[in-house]
């Protein structure tokens, strides 16, 4: 999503580096104990992220657990059927307003350098819908869309997501350096 101009690396190309526990209570601290601890190990910059999904009338469920929501295996179909549960219980006509949240953050030697974030707001589909994308995308339709982000293509989804904004404000920084 950050284009030709930048050579990234991930961490399957350091399989010496043990997954970190997602532990913050935020995004923001989520992000900033892995780009931490990765850059610790590794030089030049680390970006790290953490991203979710967040609906109000759950109080902002599933939230920083969202890979988690139905438990610490979960799949995604069944973080997914679990929200429609949750939403389920609620009055008719309850609200299903709701954001992808994405916040980075960068690092270099241990310290945190800079965090972005990106949101894109929307809503939860009654049912799930499309084949393309994961995690909630089949019941995540975005604000002045009929389609949720499993029906749109990879491309346009990457224009309008949560994690294209937040890459965006990236790119923004990288060019005041």
């Amino acid at each position: 999503m950050l284009g030709t101009e930048y050579l990234l690396e991930d961490l399957c190309s350091h399989p010496e580096i043990e997954e970190i526990v997602e532990d913050g209570a935020t995004f923001a601290e989520n992000a900033r104990l892995k780009a931490v601890a990765v850059s610790q190990r590794l030089s030049g910059l680390v970006l790290a992220d953490d991203s979710g999904l967040e609906v109000d009338s759950l109080g902002g469920n599933p939230g920083v657990r969202s890979a988690r929501f139905a438990g610490e295996r979960a799949t995604d179909a069944e973080n997914r059927a679990k929200l429609l549960r949750e939403l389920a219980k609620l009055p008719e006509g309850t609200s299903r307003a709701a954001r992808f949240r994405c916040v980075l953050a960068l690092a270099h030697s241990g310290e945190v350098v800079a965090t972005f974030e990106g949101l894109v707001e929307g809503e939860i589909a009654a049912t799930e819908r499309g084949t393309g994308g994961f995690g909630y995308d089949p019941l995540f339709r975005p604000r002045g869309r009929k389609e949720t982000f499993a029906e749109i293509s990879p491309k346009e989804k990457d224009r309008m997501s949560h994690r294209g904004a937040a890459l965006e404000h990236l790119r923004l920084f990288f060019r005041t350096l």
